[in-house]
């Protein structure tokens, strides 16, 4: 999972990009970039970190400009080292800057007709550099002169012909403005705002409403399914709605875990969609365990808090706060390791004691992937001197790859993946296990949207909504995206690039 914003303003953008990009970290802590354009100049600075790290005095001066865009990357494949960061750029035609939150099922079929047949040169494993190549290559197709904005649009819809899977794209064409699209299943989350100054009207793409908000800018509306945004450098927005699209099937893990409770996505609230989930949870619990003897509700912070809130009200049991958490160290779920997320965990959560000592007390989580952080958060309950520990998921067992965009792509992470409930409980060491069933959810997040004709639910439910997900493919994303082959490509890659340091020419370059 990845952030992306595009802005388009009458001044400088620089500072407006990185203000939006620390307000969509949660969504990516590997890396970085920003690309502005200044007339017909490009001004690019990306690298590994976060936000803070990345961009300095010295970097934000040079990204001069009134027009770009930027990313905070979370590795789903290659390896976490800068080669990856993004926006990516091609010279022709006019130059073209492209940043995308989500992954391309049919990224290596594409690959290979790119370089078979468009004669384009890839250069690293990204399907972000794939999906940058098909747009450039079908835009250099229908464009001679100064594009127009059906040119960019005709060149779009030639790119949802081309590329499946899911994807929300901003991109910079050099000297003329911003384009963005999402894919036409609309799985990958972007939304469109505008404000208005002195020298007329201002607009700004990004992955959440929430980036829109820090800015000032007025929420428009999401982008439709499949469909494009030009905002010329001018300050003028064209659009057009793709009239092939597959339908409206937004990722509901958004809502579940990535998204910030303040954001508002497919005109849901986040929010309101994790008090409801904390509802239909509490109900499930006095349906499937009507003599619960649960003492207190705890949430393990920060997600699930809002869901956990409303488990002890319809509960009637006290909620408190059991967790206190560094706020300096990451989101463990998006950590590019399963030795980093199991290490982090005690680093990033400390008991109070009084809240645990005697009691029977229900963890809530926002939901389990690889039961590594529950079943420590659990032991570190019973060290606090908790006498039972229940511990309940506001989200259905994961029990699937997700290939949309989420590192979850080998089955043989997943602790739900083949196990019944019971199992699960045993292996994370909780007294008892409850989940939220995927109807639950779906009620709880649908709420507000009669538009959405289903939600992307494939992590629970094993159903993708495009059709060119098999069993082969998925026993092949497995084999390459799994913790112990990401593992692999970042030792190569370090080991390459201590090589180059000392001057070894021996061995080959490895991206």
């Amino acid at each position: 999972m990845c952030g992306v914003v595009g802005i388009v303003a009458s001044g400088a953008v620089n500072q407006a990009i990185y203000d939006a990009l620390t307000v969509l970290q949660h969504r990516g802590q590997d890396a970085a970039g920003i690309a502005t354009c200044d007339g017909n100049r490009l001004n690019i600075r990306k690298k590994n970190g976060l936000v803070r790290d990345v961009f300095h005095h010295r970097h934000m001066v040079r990204l001069a400009g009134n027009v770009g865009i930027g990313h905070i990357r979370y590795p789903t494949a290659g390896t976490s080292q800068s080669a990856e960061a993004q926006p990516f750029y091609v010279n022709s035609p006019y130059g073209i800057c492209l940043a995308h939150n989500g992954n391309l099922t049919n990224h290596d079929d594409l690959s290979e007709l790119l370089i078979r047949e468009d004669r384009r040169h890839l250069n690293t494993g990204s399907d972000t550099e794939v999906l940058l190549n098909v747009f450039a290559h079908e835009l250099q197709t229908r464009s001679n002169g100064r594009p127009t904005a059906e040119q960019i649009f005709d060149a779009v819809e030639a790119v949802h012909r081309r590329c499946s899977g899911g994807y929300a794209v901003v991109a910079m064409i050099i000297g003329y403005g911003i384009v963005a699209f999402r894919d036409p299943n609309g799985i990958r989350p972007l939304v469109l705002g505008c404000r208005e100054s002195d020298e007329g009207s201002e607009f700004m793409v990004a992955s959440e409403s929430v980036a829109l908000d820090v800015l000032r800018f007025e929420r428009m509306r999401d982008v439709r399914p499949g469909e494009a945004v030009f905002i010329a450098s001018s300050g003028v927005l064209h659009t057009r709605e793709y009239k092939d699209a597959s339908g409206y099937s937004p990722c509901i893990f958004e809502f579940v875990y990535f998204a910030r409770p303040d954001s508002i996505i497919d005109n849901l609230s986040v929010y309101k969609a994790r008090l409801r989930m904390g509802e239909q949870l509490a109900g499930q619990i006095v349906r499937e365990w009507p003599d619960h003897d649960i003492d207190v509700v705890i949430p393990i912070p920060d997600t699930s808090r809002t869901s956990a809130v409303q488990v002890a009200y319809h509960l009637g049991v006290k909620y408190r706060e059991g967790f206190i958490k560094n706020r300096y160290i990451g989101r463990t779920f998006i950590m590019p390791g399963q030795a980093e997320r199991a290490q982090s965990v005690r680093r990033k959560l400390n008991a109070i004691d009084l809240e645990f000592r005697g009691k029977n007390v229900l963890l809530v989580d926002d939901s389990i992937v690889r039961g590594t952080t529950s079943r420590q958060i659990i032991r570190i309950a019973r060290e606090a001197g908790a006498r039972k520990v229940y511990f309940a998921s506001a989200a259905p067992p994961v029990r699937f790859p997700n290939v949309y965009g989420i590192d979850m792509p080998a089955s043989s992470e997943l602790i739900a993946n083949g196990r019944e409930v019971d199992e699960i409980r045993e292996i994370i060491g909780a007294d008892r296990l409850i989940y939220l069933d995927l109807h639950g959810l779906i009620r709880s997040v649908r709420h507000d949207n009669s538009e959405i004709t289903e939600f992307d639910t494939s992590c629970f439910s094993g159903t993708y909504v495009t059709d060119d997900v098999t069993d082969d493919y998925l026993r092949e994303l497995a084999e390459v995206r799994n913790d112990d082959a990401k593992s692999r490509r970042d030792r190569e890659f370090l080991e390459t690039a201590d090589s180059t340091s000392r001057g070894d020419a021996r061995k080959p370059a490895v991206v």
